[in-house]
C-alpha cells in the first residue's frame, strides 16, 4: 500500500502485540534440538538447483520482473489459486506433500495471512512446512525494513516465517467526478454511509456504493464495524460473539443496502461486475489493493485519470475510526528447499526490490522503503484526484479484536453467508448462524471457543 514517516505507517502497539500473540499457535515451531543453522532443520544444499515458486496468477508480474533481473538463478513457475477466499489449498497440499515425503515448492505466495499459524507448525510429527526467516535466512536488515507490524501476520512464538507482500487496510474509495455531479457529500461515518445508499437507490438506480459478493466482505464492513467474530485471545482461544450492537449495526446496515440494489452481492473479480458497473461505482469501502487490481486496471473497471479519490476510513457513531484487513498477501520458503539461498533471493526480491513493488505491484508495499516510493509514484502520476495520505493513516486504525487464527474467516463466510444473501435471507436474522459456524470450525482447529 514519498517522504513519509515510516512512523506514520505503523500499526498500533497493541495490535501488534494481540496478532503476535494470536498467530503463537500450540507449540514452537519447525525447531528441535537438531537444527540447521537458520534454526531449523535442513538438507544437503545445492546453490545451483533449481527452485519452484507458486503464485497466483496476479504474482507472475513479480515472477517474470525476477527472472529478468537474475537470469542466472534456474526457477520454475506453478500457478494455483493463492488459496484465495479461504481455499485453504496451501495447507491441502502441503500436508499431500509430507504424507509423500517430498515434491514440496521452494517458495510459495498466499493471499491468505493466517497461514503462518499452521504453515510454522509440525504436522503429525513432521517437520513443520515454513523456514523460520529470523534466524540469519533472511537479513535483519531486510526484515527490519518491513513497515512496524507488516510481519506481525509472520511472526509466531517471536520468529517471523513469512514476508509480507502488501498491506491491506480498508479506506474509503470514491468516484470524485460523480459525487460532483450529483451533487453528493464524501461521508465520513457508516451511518452516512448508508444514507448515502438509500439516496442513489432513490435518486442514481444502478449505481453501487459496495459489493458483498467476494468471501472477503466480513473483513471490509464487520471488521471495520468491530464485530467480535473473530477475537483470537491466545494461541488457542478464540472468543465469537455476534449478538453485540456492534455486528448488529453492520448486518443491519448491509441488509438496506442489498435489499435496495446498490450494494449487490456480485464479486469485483466477474465479469459481470465489470460488465454491469464499469462507470457505475460511486463510492466503494475496499481494501488499499483495489487501486491497482479493481480501479487503474484496464481488466477492470478502468476508472480514468482523475477522478478516483481516498478517503480515511468510515467511523460508527462515537467510535474512533478502524479499519479491517483484508488479505495483503504473504511469502513463504520452504524448510525443505534443497536451494535456501536462491529461494531467498527470490522471497526477498519480490518483496522489497523497486522492480516489482515500485513499478508493478498494484497495491500498497509492505516493505517500508517500497511503500515510500509506491506512493510517490502514484501521486506523481497524475492518476489520482486526492492524495493518498488516507491509504498511508488507515495502516495504523487497523482494529486488534479480530485475529489470525489457522481457520479461515473467508471460507466461513463462503460457506455460510454468502448463499443465504443470494437467498435473499437477512444478516441480521443469519447472525446466529453465522457465529455457530465459526465456533464449530474454530473447534474443529483445536480452538477453545468463549
Amino acid at each position: 500500500m514519498g517522504g513519509i514517516a515510516r512512523a506514520t505507517r505503523s500499526f498500533g502497539g497493541a495490535a501488534v502485540l494481540a496478532l503476535a500473540l494470536a498467530l503463537a499457535a500450540c507449540g514452537g515451531g519447525s525447531g528441535g534440538s537438531s537444527t540447521g543453522s537458520y534454526g531449523f532443520p535442513q538438507v544437503a544444499q545445492d546453490d545451483k538447483a533449481e527452485i519452484t515458486v507458486w503464485v497466483d496468477a496476479d504474482r507472475s508480474t513479480a515472477v517474470d520482473a525476477f527472472k529478468k533481473a537474475n537470469p542466472d538463478v534456474a526457477i520454475k513457475v506453478v500457478t494455483y489459486d493463492g488459496s484465495a477466499n479461504g481455499s485453504n489449498s496451501f495447507r491441502t497440499k502441503m500436508q499431500l506433500f509430507d504424507r509423500a515425503g517430498s515434491g514440496w515448492p521452494d517458495v510459495v505466495f498466499s493471499s491468505q495471512n493466517n497461514d503462518a499459524a499452521w504453515a510454522s507448525q509440525k504436522s503429525n510429527g513432521k517437520q513443520a512446512f515454513a523456514a523460520v526467516l529470523s534466524g540469519g535466512l533472511v537479513p535483519k536488515a531486510t526484515l527490519d525494513g518491513f513497515t512496524p507490524g507488516a510481519l506481525a501476520p509472520c511472526t509466531v512464538q517471536g520468529k517471523v516465517y513469512c514476508l509480507r507482500n502488501d498491506l491491506a487496510q480498508v479506506v474509503f474509495w470514491y468516484d470524485k467526478s460523480l459525487l460532483t455531479k450529483f451533487g453528493y457529500p464524501v461521508p465520513t461515518t457508516w451511518e452516512e454511509y448508508q444514507a448515502l445508499g438509500e439516496k442513489v437507490a432513490r435518486e442514481h438506480p444502478g449505481y453501487l456504493v459496495g459489493t458483498v459478493g467476494d468471501a472477503f466482505a466480513p473483513e471490509i464492513y464487520f471488521w471495520s464495524g468491530k464485530c467480535q467474530a473473530n477475537g483470537i485471545t491466545g494461541p488457542t482461544s478464540v472468543t465469537v460473539n455476534t449478538d453485540t450492537a456492534e455486528c448488529k449495526r453492520v448486518a443491519a446496515m448491509l441488509d438496506t443496502l442489498i435489499k435496495n440494489g446498490t450494494t449487490p452481492n456480485v464479486s469485483v473479480f466477474t465479469p459481470e461486475f465489470v460488465k454491469k458497473y464499469t462507470g457505475k461505482v460511486l463510492v466503494m469501502p475496499g481494501p488499499a489493493w483495489y487501486a491497482g487490481a479493481i480501479f487503474n486496471n484496464p481488466q477492470s473497471l478502468n476508472v480514468p485519470k482523475g477522478q478516483l479519490g481516498v478517503a480515511a476510513p468510515l467511523a460508527w457513531p462515537g467510535d474512533a475510526a478502524v479499519t479491517g484487513n483484508v488479505g495483503g498477501g504473504t511469502w513463504f520458503i520452504s524448510s525443505h528447499s534443497k536451494n535456501l539461498k536462491a529461494a531467498e533471493k527470490f522471497a526477498e526480491f519480490v518483496t522489497t526490490a523497486d522492480d516489482y513493488q515500485v513499478n508493478l505491484a498494484p497495491g500498497y508495499p509492505a516493505f517500508a522503503a517500497a511503500g515510500d516510493k509506491w506512493i510517490k509514484k502514484q501521486e506523481s502520476s497524475g492518476y489520482y484526484a486526492t492524495d493518498l495520505q488516507s491509504i498511508v493513516k488507515a495502516g495504523t486504525e487497523i482494529w486488534d479484536g479480530w485475529g489470525y487464527g489457522t481457520f479461515s474467516q473467508e471460507a466461513i463466510w463462503a460457506k455460510t453467508m454468502t448463499p443465504a444473501i443470494a437467498g435473499g435471507k437477512s444478516l441480521v436474522d443469519m447472525l446466529p448462524q453465522w457465529e455457530t459456524a465459526i465456533k464449530n470450525q474454530a473447534q474443529v482447529n483445536g480452538y477453545t471457543v468463549q
